[in-house]
């Protein structure tokens, strides 16, 4: 099969597969990331067809919607993939990046790098900073009912990795437990150049967020 036929047939198998999902975890937050990832590629030395086979399928089955178990995804897109007899060597890159692009993940670096892996998930975490990560995140918090804010709830930036997956923190707290902190996270060089200009457009709508709660803007 021609590479454009797979990853249009992969396109399609994920926007079938993420049809209702969450807003801030549906196709179109794929779609960022693929389009994100594409591009970061040409400039990374990374393998097009791998980079965008694991940027399309990297949230079929998110941990967070199927009771934190993180082997569903990675087996829906091996059965997947092995359906369109894609190349062994191929799948198994795909499913490592998988499985190691989670910022979770970040608290077990180490044990697996490639240039594809590194686009992806800056590619993953540049859609969770910005105007488009203060709109996911909230989009998030009211998906799971969660307060907006609450000054007597402290983020805990320091958490481990079983705080963050069980945490039911406002969304403000999210973002000194997770979003600040992806600008320091980045891995290409690309990214890291995007990354700047989101990270202060969240640190601006704090400010703003602030200013308002407290009745002074």
């Amino acid at each position: 099969m021609e590479n454009k036929e797979l990853i249009s047939r992969t396109s399609e198998f994920v926007r079938t597969t993420l049809a209702g999902a969450e807003g801030g975890h549906d196709w179109w937050h794929t779609f960022r990331v693929f389009n994100m990832a594409r591009r970061m590629a040409e400039t990374e030395n990374a393998d097009p067809l791998v980079t965008s086979l694991a940027a399309l399928l990297h949230d079929i089955a998110d941990a967070k919607f199927h009771g934190g178990d993180e082997t569903i995804g990675p087996k829906i897109a091996r059965d997947f993939l092995h359906s369109l007899g894609v190349d062994e060597n191929i799948i198994r890159h795909v499913i490592l990046i998988m499985t190691h692009i989670s910022f979770r993940d970040g608290y077990n670096a180490g044990e697996f790098h490639s240039p594809e892996l590194a686009v992806v998930q800056d590619a993953d975490r540049l859609d969770a900073m910005g105007a488009i990560g203060i709109a996911r995140a909230f989009n998030y918090g009211g998906y799971k009912n969660r307060e907006m804010y609450n000054p007597e709830i402290a983020p805990d930036p320091a958490m481990d990795r079983e705080a963050y997956m069980k945490s039911k923190a406002p969304t403000i707290n999210h973002f000194y437990e997770k979003l600040l902190l992806l600008r320091d996270r980045m891995n290409t060089k690309s990214g890291k150049a995007m990354a700047m200009h989101r990270h202060q457009v969240m640190l601006n709508f704090l400010e703003e967020f602030y200013g308002e709660w407290e009745g002074h803007l």
